[in-house]
């Protein structure tokens, strides 16, 4: 009776986003999906980005189901000074994170949930559905024997351009070293690369910058990219948030490099076909909603308003701020534009002839009279 029971249970597929706001967005939509599908979902997310959630979308946003349910792991991170501004980690802690602190209370979490299904209380693990910047799921899915579904949320090209890394590190002796001068020449950005699989006519300029000489510095992120190359040849398959016809040649070279690649989207499209779902309306903004937006844009005609918005983690200077302000301003459209919390860095008033510096000189001559 008690096998019989386990048979007829539902798979139980746990989701794991990278901890990043369009991450989160994306796999979400992926879990309603599979949701809809029949599967039972466990989605995963930081504890921090949990306590996110339920600031901004309310305390209890996060109930779930009793079949899709979210459960958290620790980041191992200190708070970050600005909690109520901070919706996520800078790139570099989120990346020292992801490969010294998830592993342990991640695999920890996968024996709760197997242990859980043991009372019947949730179906057993049978797959894990990973961003594929969380190289350490495929660690943990080894060591228990749950297979592993990478999803990038990157497209293909990006994601074909990652799995080059090593081929560029040879031919182009990357990453280059802190005093390398051909980072400041453009001679070897403009190197024609006709190697690629599925891509043609591409200059080393044209792939994600951390492939090239335009992060110099950034070596963390060469490395963990190197990484996500490296395991994802033991996804059991992989998603790229696409569709085929926007990027058939790069697909069909990917299919032979994995056992099983899934083009799947846009997903909103694929949600809205959902007439009725329980967790559709749930929101997955690690900031608070601004709604009183919606009556301007209904008082306009339609497309004629452009929306702005550099996403959660880019950053601009003051500077950077006016410009792009009166370049919308001399468009003569109407506009909406998203400025975040932190979206402005204060480097022009901090430089040694920024306003913060000349006014802390002042201060001190101030103080040694």
């Amino acid at each position: 009776m008690g096998s019989k029971a386990i048979a007829d249970q539902k798979p139980h597929v746990v989701c794991v986003p990278s901890p990043g706001q369009s991450h989160i967005k994306a796999m979400l939509k992926l879990a309603q999906l599979l949701h809809h599908r029949g599967f039972h979902v466990t989605f995963v997310n930081t504890e921090f980005i949990h306590n996110r959630f339920l600031r901004t979308q309310g305390p209890n946003s996060l109930d779930g189901l009793p079949d899709f349910q979210f459960e958290t792991i620790p980041d191992g991170l200190p708070p970050p000074s600005d909690a109520d501004h901070a919706a996520t980690r800078d790139t570099s802690s989120n990346i020292e994170a992801i490969r010294k602190n998830f592993l342990t209370p991640f695999s920890d979490l996968l024996r709760k949930l197997n242990e859980s299904s043991i009372s019947n209380t949730c179906p057993p693990v049978t797959r894990i559905v990973s961003d594929g910047f969380m190289p350490f799921t495929i660690t943990a899915g080894e060591e228990l024997g749950i297979p592993v579904v990478l999803f990038f949320t990157i497209p293909a090209c990006a994601f074909m351009a990652i799995k080059q890394l090593h081929a560029l590190m040879e031919k182009f002796n990357l990453p280059p070293r802190k005093d390398d001068e051909r980072s400041e020449t453009n001679e070897i950005l403009d190197t024609v690369i006709d190697w690629i699989p599925g891509m043609k006519d591409m200059r080393l300029r044209d792939l994600p910058s951390f492939c090239s000489f335009r992060n110099v510095h950034d070596h963390v992120l060469f490395d963990f990219n190197m990484e996500v190359a490296d395991r994802a040849n033991k996804a059991s398959a992989v998603i790229v948030q696409t569709f085929y016809d926007l990027e058939k040649h790069v697909l069909d070279a990917l299919s032979i490099m994995h056992p099983h690649v899934f083009a799947i989207g846009p997903l909103q499209l694929l949600l809205n076909r959902i007439p009725e779902h329980p967790m559709k309306l749930f929101t997955s903004n690690l900031w608070k909603e601004d709604s009183e937006c919606l009556q301007w844009l209904d008082s306009k005609p339609p497309n004629s308003v452009v929306y702005v918005n550099f996403g959660s983690v880019t950053v601009i200077t003051p500077k950077q701020l006016v410009e792009f302000g009166m370049g919308l301003a001399e468009s003569k459209h109407f506009f909406l534009w998203v400025i975040r919390p932190n979206l402005v860095v204060a480097h022009e008033a901090t430089a040694p002839h920024g306003s913060s510096s000349i006014d802390l000189d002042n201060l001190v001559r101030l103080l040694l009279l």
